[in-house]
């Protein structure tokens, strides 16, 4: 009776679950039969669905061949198994369709079943002894007495050993679900804070507006994208009689002598903390919430800081995203325009030569090269010039900055980046663009070249005729005539509104992965949680090749997890060797538990050192900087292995003048590096110095007229290395056309010479 009574129960239990599984789902509520219900964003709705997950990034788990715990009662209870019958039928077992389906559906897709049956067939193959339940079900379907379909719970078990993500699916989507990020911060949540965006273009007196409530405050916060802005801010802050610290990754400084914390603070981006209550915060071009690489830490700032209230200062395209975003924490944002101070026009017509600079130019190259170029050939001219470009130390930028900006002094020209689009005061009259393409790294973290966007454009443009330099109003051009149609149109486009933010994954959440992963590498843990996690339609989560490059690089390096997340997100340079090199050695001593004292560090950067003879030397010299700068980054983090953090500044210091001597001379050592490579053409004889950027428009002519030249028939080979160095704008046509008047005649010369030569040699065979 007890056995019929548990059939009867389980029979009306299953079609209970039947009558479920087909039942219609339930209608969905409106709205306004919820109170206080609001609808959700249009733009996220349709990121509901978990996203594909890429199998390709699942690596396997080598699973341990252990003996069977009961020995070999599988064969003493059937027999041994023939193991070519075996191979036959886990081979029938892997073409059944009805079995990939089945696995399908327990998270094996096509590729994770080839690869998890590869591996169970091996540990058949090669296990001596199976585990009897096992043993016994082959020996069974070998004999006619099973069915091949019983293998398929084995070798599931057998694949869930070697993907272990497979029975924690649900957990690491969850851990993976960044669609609310707002609920990140319940610090924050709990108050009600004020949004005020103070929009307008560079010049405009957005920032001072913010600055001025900051001062005002009991407390306050400024978060700036650079230390130069939050070392401006600081400084500023102690002159209005304001006492402010300073925090960056690479630097704390409190003007408290007993190292007190002040009410103010002005730090990176990067560095605000979203515990510290605040009266006022201040972030600064916030436009950046949508930068690819950084964009995490705006929208931290803006979602995290605990502030009675924020202060964005920005661009006015980021207003309407902005309110968006804040409409998903009930914040309401108070928009204060501003218009610029002083007007700046365009010139109708193009520099064309160096010859026509005037003091107050300030001419903008897209990368390094190209400074070192323009540089050469203006100071050729008699004329003094500045430079500022990216990989230069701050000390290094300010003294350059203030050169320029000297009445007294003879330099009254400037070469830069636009490293000067933000953190420098600059007495500029005139913005000319050398070039309008600039090196990018796309979503993808690829690289490519393209035309620079109106957002930077105006930015860099923007720092002509500033309110506070004597030049009233401002002038921008171009160098080449051909680009300065297209500057026009670039600068007549409206600004591409902000549209998203970005996001990255926290230590905690990794470190929640790598509990359910542990085998699996930083950088895999990484690949596997982009790909898991889910992002709101406001939102996308930020490029971390960097991350994933610095992880890989100290994978065989013995440290826990904590640690090597904390290195890998370390802001480095890693186009530099040396840099990476020396990364590399700081990991390896950390993990031996040995201090990096001052003395390991001199000896590591061959301390001390001397100005630069050459270019190469002014280079290293600029790596040597970031590397002390790496050591002051990992030093606030590990104080106990990076205890010497005060004698590392005081020699930064003197290196940062040392290379100020290199940048004060670097014409001179331009020369040098020419001198060391006479083979080279005059404009790139040093190495790595291309010669000066040729305008957009003339390198599509160029390209076009290589073309041309190409289906007219000529030479296969000339125009292999021709054509493209004409493209590329490293030769002009009409050098090409004069090269290939050279290499007739002397292709010429030489055939004479030869016919010369086998006639004499004709004659004197008829003489013999």
């Amino acid at each position: 009776m007890a056995l019929n009574r548990c059939v009867d129960l389980l029979r009306r239990r299953c079609c209970s679950l039947l009558r479920r599984a087909v039942a219609p789902p339930p209608a969905p509520l409106s709205s306004a039969s919820v109170p206080g219900f609001a609808p959700p964003l249009s733009r996220s709705s349709s990121d509901r669905t978990p996203r594909a997950l890429d199998t390709s990034l699942f690596v396997p788990v080598a699973v341990r061949n252990d003996e069977a715990r009961d020995g070999a009662v599988g064969a003493e209870l059937t027999q041994p198994l023939d193991k070519g019958e075996i191979l036959k039928v886990l081979n029938k077992f892997y073409k059944r369709k009805e079995m990939q389906k089945l696995a399908a559906d327990q998270g094996l897709d096509a590729r994770l079943f080839h690869q998890a049956f590869i591996s169970f067939r091996k540990y058949i193959l090669e296990m001596n002894i199976l585990s009897a339940d096992l043993h016994i079900i082959l020996s069974d379907i070998c004999c006619g007495a099973g069915h091949i379909d019983d293998i398929f719970p084995y070798f599931m078990r057998h694949a869930k050993q070697i993907f272990p993500m497979l029975d924690c699916m649900d957990d690491l989507r969850k851990i993976s679900d960044l669609r609310v990020p707002a609920n990140w911060y319940p610090e924050a949540r709990a108050i009600q804070r004020k949004i005020v965006f103070h929009a307008g273009p560079t010049n405009s007196g957005k920032t001072y507006h913010a600055i001025q409530r900051y001062l005002e405050a009991k407390s306050g916060v400024y978060c700036g994208p650079l230390k130069l802005l939050a070392h401006e801010i600081f400084e500023k802050s102690n002159a209005a009689g304001v006492p402010c610290d300073l925090v960056t990754g690479e630097e704390r400084t409190f003007v408290d002598p007993e190292g007190k914390q002040s009410n103010h603070v002005a730090c990176t981006i990067e560095m605000c903390s979203v515990t510290t209550p605040y009266e006022v915060a201040v972030i600064d071009e916030i436009q950046m919430i949508r930068d690819p690489s950084r964009g995490w830490a705006w929208t931290r700032a803006l979602m995290g800081l605990c502030a009675e209230e924020i202060h964005v200062c920005g661009e006015a395209a980021a207003i309407n995203f902005i309110t968006e975003l804040m409409f998903t924490t009930g914040e309401e944002v108070e928009v204060h325009n501003y218009k610029r101070l002083t007007p700046f026009s365009i010139s109708d017509q193009a520099v064309e030569n160096l010859d026509n600079l005037e003091p107050g130019d300030c001419i903008v190259c897209f990368s390094k090269n190209d400074i070192y170029s323009v540089n050469r050939q203006i100071e050729i001219r008699g004329l003094e010039c500045a430079v500022i470009y990216g990989s230069l130390p701050p000390g290094t930028k300010l003294a350059q900055a203030k050169k320029f900006n000297d009445p007294d002094d003879p330099c009254k020209i400037l070469v830069a980046t636009d490293a000067i689009g933000m953190g420098l005061n600059l007495s500029i009259r005139r913005i000319i663009f050398n070039s309008l393409v600039k090196p990018s790294v796309n979503e993808k973290g690829e690289k490519e070249l393209v035309t620079i966007s109106t957002s930077q454009a105006l930015q860099i443009a923007g720092r002509a005729g500033r309110f506070s330099s004597v030049f009233k109003e401002g002038m921008v051009t171009t160098m080449h005539r051909d680009d300065l149609p297209v500057l026009k149109e670039i600068l007549s486009r409206p600004v591409d509104p902000v549209e998203t933010a970005g996001l990255h994954p926290t230590a905690e959440q990794i470190e929640m992965f790598a509990y359910h992963l542990p085998d699996a590498t930083l950088s895999n843990l990484i690949d596997i949680f982009v790909s898991l996690s889910q992002v709101d339609g406001l939102y996308f989560v930020c490029n971390i090749d960097d991350f994933k490059f610095l992880a890989d690089m100290i994978q065989h390096i013995p440290l826990n997890l904590r640690s090597r997340y904390v290195f890998c997100t370390a802001p480095i340079n890693k186009k530099q060797p040396f840099v990476c090199t020396s990364f590399l050695k700081f990991a390896r001593q950390f993990s031996r538990d040995e201090p990096l004292t001052f003395d390991w560090v001199c000896r590591h950067i061959k301390w001390p050192l001397v100005a630069p003879k050459n270019i190469k030397d002014l280079v290293h010299l600029e790596a040597v900087h970031d590397v002390l700068d790496l050591y002051l980054w990992l030093s606030y983090r590990f104080m106990d292995m990076f205890p010497d953090a005060n004698l590392v500044r005081e020699i930064q210091q003197e290196l940062d003048g040392i290379i100020q001597v290199g940048v004060r001379n670097i014409t001179r050592l331009i020369r040098a590096t020419e001198a060391q490579s006479p083979s080279s053409g005059s404009e790139s004889k040093t190495p790595g110095l291309g010669p000066q950027s040729p305008s957009l428009a003339l390198r599509r002519a160029r390209a076009s007229k290589s073309q041309a030249n190409m289906k007219e028939g000529n030479r296969t080979t000339e125009h292999s290395l021709g054509s493209r160095l004409v493209q590329e704008g490293l030769l002009t046509p009409e050098l090409l056309q004069q090269l290939r008047k050279e290499w007739s005649r002397d292709h010429n010369q030489n055939g004479n010479f030869t016919k010369g030569t086998a006639a004499t040699a004709n004659k004197k065979k008829k003489k013999k």
